[in-house]
């Protein structure tokens, strides 16, 4: 599939720094005076300060022609000036004009892959869809109108690791900024969550814990709840625990039906996950320790 390339929401290139280190004097002040060192046009520039954990984050997009180097350049010599902020201290460079591949695992919703291929078909999202990993063939058809190959991974009762196995072979051949677990409804192994650490983003209703298993929105419909939602995370070996990306919520009332609040549920969940990939693949989420500094 060629999807058009988006270097962001005005079509400039930027180069896209992050940080986040111990906070400290002098940090804003070495970032300025490295960026106008380098010649860096800065476009966008967000800080935020922890007082709970001491760290310090940001973000900062630079005119890509606004610094005489390739990217490559660049974030060597910011590694010379991250040094200075100590051994802790998580940072990256990258280019928005570099092609960024998303891979797609699904089981037979189809509300969310519908609407990640769309926007990237339209162009509107900063990624290709590589290919679609399923564990039916429910959506085999879907997938293949867009031009995006799919792959049948069976998941026998007996016999999971090995399809897990062939799962991350064939993910792993499209080495994928993202794999996103659109409505995935397989739960990933320990190992593969850690392979696949700040790159697995999954979305799930916001019921939990509250409402577990099977028919969730049929559970909170006989409780009468009031508010249903999505959240998206990354994943972890911790059960729909990993660090939250974005969230949303829609009030209801006594007269939706159950069938009302699924259908509400997959509107909100269609958002909450474009808005969580997208600010992934453009480096908008800094995670440190359970939590995430997301710069909008």
């Amino acid at each position: 599939m060629s999807n058009s390339q988006i270097s962001s929401s005005d079509g400039e290139r930027r180069f896209v720094l992050t940080l986040g280190c111990p906070d400290r004097t002098g940090i804003v002040a070495a970032l300025a005076g490295f960026l106008t060192g380098v010649g860096g046009w800065i476009t966008e520039a967000a800080y935020h300060s922890d007082p709970s954990t001491g760290w310090f984050f940001t973000r900062q997009a630079v005119r890509a022609d606004s610094v005489a180097m390739p990217v490559e350049e660049f974030r060597g010599r910011f590694a010379e000036v991250a040094a200075m902020f100590g051994p802790e201290a998580e940072w990256s460079v990258t280019d928005s004009g570099a092609e960024k591949s998303v891979v797609l695992l699904v089981s037979k919703d189809s509300h969310c892959l519908t609407d990640i291929l769309s926007r990237a078909e339209r162009g509107d999202f900063p990624a290709q869809v590589s290919a679609v990993v399923g564990n039916h063939r429910d959506l085999e058809a879907l997938t293949t109108r867009f031009g995006v190959p799919f792959h049948h991974v069976p998941f026998p009762k007996e016999g999971k690791a090995e399809a897990f196995a062939e799962v991350q072979r064939i993910v792993e051949g499209y080495d994928p900024n993202a794999i996103v677990l659109a409505r995935f409804m397989q739960i990933l192994p320990a190992d593969l969550c850690e392979a696949w650490a700040g790159r697995a983003i999954n979305i799930h209703h916001s019921f939990l814990p509250s409402f577990v298993g099977a028919r969730p929105y049929h559970q909170a419909f006989d409780r009468g709840v009031k508010l249903i939602g999505a959240t998206c995370h990354y994943v972890t070996a911790d059960l729909d625990a990993g660090p939250i990306i974005e969230q949303d919520v829609s009030r209801i009332d006594h007269g939706y039906s159950a069938a009302d609040m699924v259908s509400q549920g997959r509107d909100i969940e269609t958002l909450v996950l474009a808005r969580g990939v997208r600010w992934h693949l453009e480096h908008r989420v800094l995670v440190h320790d359970r939590k995430t500094v997301v710069f909008q």
